[in-house]
């Protein structure tokens, strides 16, 4: 742009040198021409023709000038601004044969570009609204869900009265029953005996949830509760035809925790991997655990060096975490963890029950062999401990759950 030359420059050069040009021959005329002419009348009228002359060329080149200079470029430039004021933000202007009409075209260029990613950007956030609306309305839906659930905790002890008195009294008559019929009623005494048992799970189960019992927390090695759980379940027959491998860390740290209720959900874990596991060719579950520091989730930036000052995109930047997010960490940075992991290698969890399977009544089990309360507690009591439980899940390729739990001891900050 800058080997192009000015308009100015090239205006004044022009008519510079017409003018010269034109007085030169003004000069010229007069000096050869004047001195002949018999009559001073008839020398003046040839001056004046002469000087009119040397005017009307040169405003004719003037004229021609300015029009191939400026006009005509300058029209092209409105035409094309205003096709991009129409929408058409593709339209470019051609350069300029000058450096001001390049910077001109130049500058409306760069805001076409900029007014077509403006529009891009627009339509992203609109998108990006629309999902978080829509994320919101979810959140909605999740709290009317969340309000059902308290409910219904709360009406547990009533139900416990109301089902589960009557339930013991139908399972002792049951019981009465079977010992006073033949064998071929029998088999209908004991159909209904499990239907009943079944019911009084589901009551036990929901009293587990909505009525947590009281945790005596101490320190307690991971290592040995996840093999007592395995011998445990190893006794019942649990895993007679599982693959079991255990990677315990030898050097983990302790954690506070009530061992009953860390031995409870190992249990739940265990006994859903084993249902998931049935049918399958060569079933196994790994059970891991490992210590470390905690690293905390990164969080996005509301603003970033880039954003315009009229804008701000943090929005959009948090809708890159995942949509289903667990609640806040609830170990300090770099604090010490222990995590506890089971996984199998079983069909995995469906897409969309993957943000679910902590809520209470849901189940990938067939109707009539889970409660969907398991993991529900799980999820009750590792919060109570101060940990988290995560799962992780593909179609086809198993599932793992990881409970963290913070160590007993923690490291001291730096002064």
């Amino acid at each position: 742009m800058h080997h192009l030359p000015t308009l100015r420059r090239e205006l004044l050069t022009a008519f510079g040198l017409v003018f010269v040009g034109a007085m030169l021959v003004a000069a010229t005329g007069i000096l050869i021409v004047v001195p002949r002419l018999e009559s001073g009348t008839v020398a003046v009228i040839y001056v004046f023709l002469l000087t009119g002359a040397d005017l009307v060329v040169f405003a004719s080149f003037g004229h021609w000038l300015l029009q191939t200079r400026v006009l005509r470029p300058v029209d092209r430039m409105i035409d094309g601004i205003a096709a991009i004021a129409e929408g058409d933000y593709s339209s470019r202007l051609p350069p300029g044969e000058t450096r001001e009409l390049a910077r001109l075209a130049e500058a409306v260029n760069r805001m076409a570009e900029r007014l077509i990613a403006n529009q891009e950007q627009l339509g992203a956030n609109i998108a990006s609204l629309q999902e978080t609306n829509r994320l919101l309305t979810e959140a909605r839906d999740e709290l009317v869900r969340a309000e059902k659930l308290a409910s219904v905790g709360r009406l547990s002890a009533g139900i416990a009265h109301e089902i589960g008195n009557p339930l013991g009294a139908v399972l002792g008559y049951l019981a009465v029953l079977g010992r006073r019929v033949g064998l071929a009623e029998r088999e209908l005494v004991d159909a209904a005996e499990a239907e009943a048992r079944r019911i009084d799970k589901i009551v036990r189960s929901l009293l587990d949830y909505a009525r947590p019992r009281e945790a005596h927390a101490r320190p307690i090695a991971v290592a040995s509760v996840v093999e007592r759980t395995v011998d445990l379940l190893r006794t019942q027959g649990k895993l007679d035809t599982i693959r079991v491998t255990l990677e315990l860390a030898p050097d983990s740290p302790e954690v506070v925790a009530d061992q009953f209720q860390l031995e409870q959900v190992l249990v739940n874990l265990l006994l859903n991997a084993v249902d998931a596991l049935e049918g399958r060719e060569d079933p196994a579950i790994t059970i891991r655990t490992r210590s470390g520091k905690h690293q905390p989730r990164p969080q996005p930036r509301a603003r970033r060096k880039d954003d315009p000052p009229y804008a701000d995109y943090s929005h959009r930047r948090r809708l890159h975490q995942p949509a289903r997010l667990p609640r806040e960490d609830p170990f300090p940075p770099g604090g010490e963890i222990v995590e506890i992991a089971v996984s199998d290698n079983g069909p995995g969890i469906p897409p969309d029950l993957i943000g679910q399977v902590f809520d209470p009544f849901v189940t990938t089990k067939e109707p009539g062999k889970g409660t969907g309360l398991g993991l529900a507690v799980c999820a009750r009591l590792i919060d109570a401990m101060g940990g988290t439980i995560r799962v992780e899940s593909q179609p086809g390729a198993g599932a793992t759950f990881t409970v963290v739990l913070p160590a007993a001891v923690q490291p001291v900050p730096a002064a």
